[in-house]
């Protein structure tokens, strides 16, 4: 199992990175956390080698006071010239809940994330469609033809689509190169591996929100709990251990706001299963 991945064939990351969700606020309508908090984990990670950070603007406290693109731009600005930092556009929230954003919304969501994070480029940017179900038959073509369009511009490196399936994937690298797809996937939801393999066989990385099923990954599931007292491991760091043994283009970008929990991610980078594990998680 090799631990890089080349993402859009010119930029190498480790196929362990960080989700910035969780820097903000715990959980959804949580408190906002201490900032300080957050830039420390932010430091931590790139200490311990993490080159793939994933955001997004909206990824805010409910009060709107903790910003994730705000802490990144403050603690890693100006970036190490290694870092990739993949952000996600499509859905428009307010007080009613989210909603789909159109093509013309995309210009200034781009723009928004660009200004928030100090970039004059994206390095990735996900078209988002749907909120949490994959909308399966809705089209997404005008909405990435908007986004290829700002890719052509030069404000974005490369383009990715989330919470789709092998449809969507097909009528989108008919219009620009995708370079990663970011679906909901892990132990307890295998639903979209349909999605995985067609990434695999196109070299297209495959990035699972949620690697941790948002804590709900199914802790009390005998073989996970077996493989882990095999490794003298959390169940956690077996399963993000599980998803980068599941294929070459698979990555997992596990978030968090405390850096302990930090580093008890990362280590799954020094878990190899066995056959007999794998057997058991299956």
């Amino acid at each position: 199992m090799t631990d890089r991945f080349r993402l859009g064939g010119d930029r190498t990351i480790d196929r362990l990175g960080f989700g910035a969700m969780r820097l903000p606020q715990s959980g959804p309508g949580g408190p906002a956390r201490d900032p300080e908090s957050g830039r420390a984990v932010l430091r931590r990670a790139v200490e311990l080698g993490v080159d793939h950070i994933d955001t997004a603007d909206f990824y805010r406290s409910q009060d709107g006071s903790v910003r994730a693109n705000a802490l990144i731009r403050e603690t890693l600005s100006p970036y190490q010239d290694a870092l990739v930092i993949a952000t996600k556009v499509g859905p428009i929230f307010g007080p009613g809940g989210p909603r789909q954003g159109t093509a013309a919304d995309l210009r200034p969501q781009v723009e928004a994330n660009l200004e928030s994070l100090g970039l004059d480029r994206l390095d990735l940017v996900y078209l988002r469609v749907g909120t949490m179900e994959v909308p399966h038959g809705e089209s997404l073509a005008e909405r990435f033809e908007a986004l290829a369009a700002l890719r052509e511009e030069g404000l974005i490196r490369h383009l990715g689509i989330s919470n789709v399936d092998a449809g969507h994937l097909a009528e989108a690298r008919a219009i620009a190169p995708v370079a990663a797809v970011q679906n909901n996937f892990h132990l307890a939801n295998r639903a979209e591996t349909a999605v995985l393999d067609a990434c695999a066989q196109a070299g297209i990385a495959f990035v699972p929100f949620f690697p941790l099923g948002g804590g709900r990954t199914g802790i009390d599931d005998p073989g996970l709990v077996k493989v882990a007292e095999r490794h003298g491991a959390t169940v956690q760091q077996i399963a993000l251990a599980w998803l980068l043994a599941l294929s070459p283009v698979a990555l997992a970008i596990p978030g968090t706001g405390s850096a302990a929990h930090l580093e008890e991610n990362l280590a799954a980078r020094s878990i190899a299963l066995t056959e007999e594990d794998l057997a058991d998680l299956a």
